[in-house]
């Protein structure tokens, strides 16, 4: 990983862009002044001085892109970011709706030390509390194939991998009722028309949404056809 001391701000934004680049293959002005809740002229002011320090490469007509230094930066900012976020659960038992805002406040002031210490005590996991890849030391992402609950047709069953959502409320609610990744659940019924999902989750039937059953993603190779 890339050796230099960044402000926090810097980090934020190559954050952003990796996380733009990789959900939506591109990051625009416009998205990250969304996404950091700050102006758009704000937004190319740093992104000038994020190239000037040649971190990412911008131009007003074709948006923003992480160079290799960028990219390396932030991937190491995620990594501190999702290991804290398996700290906070594992070890401190936060609520999974929290871990990211508390994780956010504490990525950029640890030290690499506390971070490998962080990372013997969980065992090097692969995989944040949300299902979420941590990089790895070498910059590697583990990989994952996962499919949405939606997409598949009962009677069939199969393991969460991951909540794909930034909603705190509805995190907290599968939270709650023990829907999150590493549980095994059973597909029993899906109603037409984007009607309620009827599942089994140790040995307790459960109505879900249609909203929800879309955010929740089964783990392929767990998965087992009845």
């Amino acid at each position: 990983m890339v050796e230099i001391k960044l402000s926090e701000s810097v980090q934020n934004y190559l954050k952003v862009i990796y996380k733009l680049e990789t959900e939506k293959n591109e990051a625009t002005t416009s998205e990250i002044a969304y996404e950091l809740n700050i102006s758009s002229a704000s937004v190319t002011g740093m992104l000038k001085r994020l190239a000037s320090m040649k971190l990412v490469n911008y131009s007003s007509y074709k948006g923003v892109s992480l160079t290799d230094d960028g990219y390396k930066i932030a991937l190491e900012v995620l990594r501190h970011h999702r290991l804290l976020e398996a700290y906070l659960r594992d070890s401190m038992g936060f609520q999974l709706a929290r871990l990211h805002d508390e994780a956010c406040k504490l990525e950029h002031y640890v030290s690499d030390e506390f971070i490998e210490k962080v990372t013997a005590i969980l065992g090097d996991p692969d995989f944040s509390p949300l299902g979420h890849p941590i990089p790895r030391r070498d910059g590697e992402i583990p990989l994952q194939d996962n499919i949405s609950l939606i997409d598949l047709k009962p009677v069939i069953s199969g393991v969460i991998s991951s909540i794909d959502t930034r909603n705190n409320e509805l995190i907290n609610y599968l939270d709650e009722i023990g829907l999150i990744p590493g549980k095994k659940i059973t597909l029993l019924e899906i109603a037409p028309f984007y009607g309620p999902i009827v599942i089994n989750l140790e040995g307790n039937n459960l109505s879900i949404g249609y909203e929800v059953a879309k955010i929740l993603k089964i783990d392929k190779s767990t998965i087992e056809y009845s």
